[in-house]
């Protein structure tokens, strides 16, 4: 779902809450199925806790490596992350998407975690953070490849979470 208010995408796991909580907050755990379809991650570090970072390097095969970095803001186990998502370069340093550089430099990501009946519904609300009217616009308009890219991403998790 998408509208201006943000993007939204939902995903029922066939996995227990606490198991899926855990593929979200180890780092060992997020190396295993964290980003779409064809990326590794070749490096990535986690503190997880209200200011903490979890700074990550994605490769692609023949396009190369993509830093990004969340910075939690809240952490409330197994129900709710909330963090600040940017590109970065390697140090950590907030950067310009490497692709469009109309895309809103920090995002708010809220992802919530519900049981039921020994599944997980995965819940992720994303929206522009203190966008210029152009990001806005650009965020806006890129809903079709948040689909993709974040469905790609929930795809790995199940898979993971099969294995």
């Amino acid at each position: 779902m998408a509208d201006s208010e943000g993007f939204t995408i939902t995903r029922t796991v066939n996995a227990p809450r606490e198991r899926v909580w855990q593929a979200w907050t180890d780092p060992q755990l997020l190396k295993q199925w964290w980003g779409p379809k064809g990326v590794t991650i070749a490096s990535c570090t986690l503190d997880l806790r209200p200011g903490g970072i979890f700074h990550y390097c994605m490769r692609t095969p023949g396009a190369g490596d993509m830093w990004g970095k969340f910075t939690y803001r809240e952490v409330v186990p197994p129900e709710r992350l909330v963090f600040i998502v940017s590109f970065s370069d390697e140090k950590g340093g907030v950067t310009r998407h490497p692709l469009n550089v109309n895309w809103p430099l920090k995002t708010l990501s809220t992802v919530t975690f519900t049981a039921h009946d020994g599944k997980t519904d995965v819940s992720i609300n994303w929206v522009p953070h203190d966008p210029t009217p152009i990001e806005r616009q650009t965020f806006d308009e890129g809903h079709a490849s948040m689909q993709q890219g974040w469905g790609g991403t929930l795809d790995q998790l199940e898979a993971y979470l099969a294995a």
